[in-house]
């Protein structure tokens, strides 16, 4: 037992944890738990707890069934609230066989895989996520529409409302995990917000991500309001986004950096775009995983449609954020296409992975979209060279079933059952009837 493992065991019984929860997701990103005494943590460290793989979305085939959870000490915390419970910690969990192999369609392994390539080349993948989400006062009644908590717009301040309770609330269970946050706002739509976490290293954030859900969730249950991340809830209002920021580090030295690059941005970082804009459109179903992802890319709003880069241009896919001279460790780019509700591991493999890419390959960066590219032409865009990003799930899975990239990076199990699972989800869709069609159509005349 290392000494991590013991320095949690000795925090469980200084701070009298009664549950120990595991967590861990499966492919499509849903959070999976299970809870074992204090008293077990010890065993749990040193062989694992078994359970049913087969009956996780996309974990195992049932000839393979039995896995293995095995507790990653580096992510111990106490969980905030429910104190009529006792004190609950959490530590997330990496999946195994039987016979000690990483189990092929962890997303946790995946993010792994893709993080050890990156450091056989020398780097670190660091990001820093923009999370939206909305507030809903809840309904009872199916008939009726969730109603926003608010009417409030972009950084509005009301004294005494529930989205700044909330986001106080959820700021404080946040950094009592050791989450730190950096800002958090009322966002464009009513009941809309966002919270952003601070810079930390991929497999970290993807782990907080997962953690800011639940509390967040936790927060809505304990305020009697309701959190969706549902990339677009409202048609009238912008969908929820979580623009990631990030950047390549050797060492302490951010290699995104150069004092005389345009916009202070290397070579390295400018073949690092390239490839995120030369996969973009494949790793598309793993960004924005659902239906309703994609009516929040076309709808406007900022949300990009296009696969373009720009400098402080909202309207693209990838953006440089302004840096000042003198800040080398803040050198980064930010992917906009992303939204609330993806897997943060198997997003961040496969942004990861795309921009590794254009950096062995030496892609070059195509030129910078100087005008907002939604307000443009077909036929300008065209002349321009920008294809736009997939219209429907659809699509991005076509676009994603002949990428080798993205293959490689999910590995054999995870990408066949994701297609599979979202191929279901698409059937079931284009299934439906909507009220906008029986409104549309149904009457005659």
């Amino acid at each position: 037992m290392d000494r991590q493992q013991e320095h949690v065991l000795r925090s469980i019984q200084e701070k009298d944890v009664r549950f120990v929860r595991l967590w861990f997701t499966d492919v499509i990103g849903t959070l999976k738990s299970v809870a074992i005494a204090p008293a077990e943590l010890e065993e749990a460290f040193e062989e694992g707890i078994g359970f049913d793989g087969s009956s996780i979305e996309g974990l195992a085939r049932v000839v393979e069934a039995d896995m293995l959870a095995h507790p990653d000490a580096s992510t111990f915390q106490i969980l905030p609230g429910r104190s009529e419970d006792g004190v609950v910690a959490r530590l997330f969990c990496d999946i195994t066989t039987r016979d000690g192999e990483p189990a092929r369609s962890d997303p946790r392994y995946v993010l792994r895989r893709a993080l050890e390539r990156a450091s056989d080349m020398g780097f670190g993948f660091y990001t820093h996520p923009e999370i939206e989400f909305y507030l809903f006062h809840p309904s009872n009644d199916p008939d009726i529409d969730f109603r926003p908590i608010d009417r409030a717009g972009y950084f509005d301040h009301s004294a005494r409302s529930v989205a700044q309770d909330f986001r106080r609330d959820a700021v404080a269970a946040l950094e009592s995990m050791n989450i730190p946050v950096e800002f958090s706002h009322h966002e464009s739509g009513p009941g809309q917000n966002e919270i952003d976490l601070r810079y930390t290293d991929a497999l970290s954030m993807a782990d907080n991500i997962m953690t800011f859900r639940t509390v967040i969730q936790e927060v809505a249950i304990s305020q009697g309001v309701v959190a969706s991340f549902m990339p677009k809830p409202l048609i009238e209002h912008p969908g929820s986004g979580m623009h990631t920021h990030m950047s390549l580090f050797e060492g302490d030295r951010n290699v995104f950096y150069d004092p005389s690059g345009t916009y202070l941005l290397s070579a390295t970082a400018r073949k690092f775009m390239a490839g995120l804009l030369e996969h973009s459109r494949s790793i598309a179903a793993i960004t924005n995983q659902h239906v309703n992802s994609y009516k929040r890319l076309w709808a406007g709003d900022e949300a990009p449609s296009f696969v373009s880069w720009g400098h402080n241009n909202r309207s693209a896919l990838v953006r440089v954020p302004a840096l000042r001279q003198g800040k080398p460790q803040s050198a980064r780019i930010e992917y906009r296409a992303i939204d609330s509700a993806a897997n943060p591991y198997l997003a961040f493999a496969v942004l990861l992975n795309a921009g590794i890419d254009g950096i062995e390959r030496n892609l070059e960066l195509p030129d910078e979209a100087l005008d907002d590219v939604m307000a443009l032409t077909r036929n300008e865009r065209r002349a321009l060279g920008i294809r736009s990003l997939p219209g429907n799930l659809e699509q991005a899975l076509s676009l994603m079933h002949d990428s080798e990239l993205v293959a490689d990076t999910l590995g054999e199990e995870a990408f066949e059952f994701f297609l599979r699972n979202k191929e279901q989800e698409w059937q079931g869709y284009r299934n439906q009837v909507t009220p906008f069609e029986r409104e549309r159509f149904l009457p005659i005349n």
